[in-house]
């Protein structure tokens, strides 16, 4: 079985797009239109492998809201989808594992390298309980 996606942006044409790729691929997807929501779902759904997280968003942005769900599930993987060509990561994200590379920005034109950038996360093991 395919790798489980949560989708978090704000925009249903994009999470409509991403979701229908996704699912073609043979992933599960599962979408949150905001940080608030992306949380609750991790919070009772631990079984999400990576999150494509959308930066601007309502209400909790998304730099915020990826430092909630790793608290909440530190195994969880993170790409980062955004608009802005200017977008840094913090150091904060980077200490969490997102990368360089794990950033894509919008509009992906070659969604291909997001499946691959997913498949590579979700295989990934887990983090070592201390």
């Amino acid at each position: 079985m395919g790798a489980r996606v949560l989708v978090v942006d704000d925009e249903p044409l994009i999470v409509t797009g991403l979701r229908v790729f996704l699912e073609d691929e043979g992933m599960q997807v599962e979408s949150a239109a905001s940080g608030e929501e992306a949380v609750d779902i991790i919070r009772n759904d631990s079984g999400i492998d990576v999150c494509i997280m959308d930066m601007r968003l309502p209400g909790m942005n998304g730099d915020s809201t990826i430092r909630a769900l790793h608290a909440i599930c530190p195994d969880l993987k993170f790409i980062i989808h955004t608009g802005s060509v200017e977008y840094r990561l913090s150091s904060v994200l980077k200490a969490i594992g997102v990368r360089r590379d794990h950033i894509f920005i919008k509009p992906v034109n070659d969604l291909a390298s997001l499946v691959t950038a997913i498949q590579a996360l979700s295989a990934q093991p887990q983090q070592e309980a201390p």
